[in-house]
């Protein structure tokens, strides 16, 4: 049983290396980490400050080959009008295959309110970019003869677009995306889950807090479905902000469930698991600079292994403007 056991745990591995290998950008919990851009390109240019994020994660200290991904984004306003811009580069690393991607975008706000001090905006944005795939079939073993391997580096380039919109209402927000909208042939152009690459987002939240308390606190979920493999996950976070003469400390803890099981044989029965997270994370923004550290842990009974993911943030703001609006919306002001 044990044999059989770790089989199971490498087949299981194996289908999510493949099925994620050839997704476009990952998408973990960066934007929990001031960084809702990444996924929502609505979020181009809407805050009053400019900003540049960085965030490096890794996956499975000690395993060779175990994923890590790179980003580095920036987006702001374009001068005192109602327009924003941003871009996007990433590398994503995951076994033998990999991809690198760069996206620019352009989003649109238009304010509803009487004034700036009451926000309520709406925002649309528009991601166009392209995706470089890469397969290195170098170290493949191939004592056998078999047609499909080449024994070479195979790579591919794509492109791909994203589509966004975001809502503000004070201290509340909505954001919407559609991420991937164009079919992909990558490498295994001949397999549907990999071409299918499109991702439907929606994430909610609102921000609490008296007036003039040092204190506030920010629940927040997030619903994603993936197209091409009829995969539902969603996310639940919440948050809390504390305010310093430097600038403010905040914290959080997110959990991630898939809404779709996998079964597996244990012990002679049948039995069925959800992937489930758990990510804590720590931050404080110094100034116009930002650190943000997170961990995140698989709890399920059958892993690849125990490690888990750990993740640093890095952000700058510069070109900021004063604080408009008259809310506890940190995502904005």
């Amino acid at each position: 049983m044990r044999i059989k056991r770790f089989f199971l745990i490498a087949l299981v591995a194996l289908f999510f290396q493949q099925a994620n290998s050839q997704e476009g950008l990952p998408i973990y919990t960066d934007y929990l980490t001031d960084n809702y851009y990444l996924l929502f390109p609505s979020m181009a240019g809407a805050a009053n400050c400019a900003k540049i994020r960085m965030t490096g994660r890794q996956q499975w200290f000690g395993d060779e080959d175990a994923p890590k991904l790179l980003t580095i984004s920036g987006n702001g306003r374009i001068g005192e009008s109602n327009s924003g811009i941003g871009a996007i580069f990433y590398a994503d690393k995951n076994g033998y295959h990999s991809q690198n991607g760069a996206y620019v975008t352009y989003a649109h706000h238009l304010m509803f309110s009487r004034s700036e001090t009451d926000l309520n905006m709406l925002s649309f944005g528009l991601s166009v970019g392209a995706i470089q795939y890469k397969l290195d079939e170098t170290a493949f073993l191939n004592e056998l003869p078999d047609r499909i391997i080449a024994g070479i580096e195979q790579s591919s380039t794509n492109f791909n677009m994203d589509f966004g919109f975001s809502y503000f209402l004070y201290n509340f927000y909505a954001h919407a995306a559609v991420k991937n909208l164009l079919k992909n042939d990558g490498i295994n152009n001949d397999i549907e889950i990999t071409s299918n690459l499109r991702r439907f987002l929606f994430l909610t939240g609102i921000v609490f807090g008296k007036q003039g308390s040092e204190w506030s606190y920010e629940p927040s979920v997030m619903f994603q479905y993936r197209d091409g493999t009829q995969e539902s996950f969603f996310d639940v976070n919440a948050k809390v902000y504390k305010e310093m003469d430097f600038g403010k400390l905040w914290a959080g803890l997110s959990y991630r469930r898939s809404l779709d099981g996998a079964e597996y044989v244990d012990g002679g029965s049948v039995t069925t698991q959800k992937l489930q997270y758990v990510s804590p994370l720590v931050g404080v923004n110094f100034n116009n600079f930002m650190f943000a550290y997170t961990y995140a842990y698989q709890a399920n009974s059958v892993t690849f292994t125990n490690g888990g993911f750990h993740q640093i943030t890095l952000g700058y703001n510069f070109s900021c403007r004063k604080e408009r609006y008259h809310c506890n919306c940190p995502a904005v002001n």
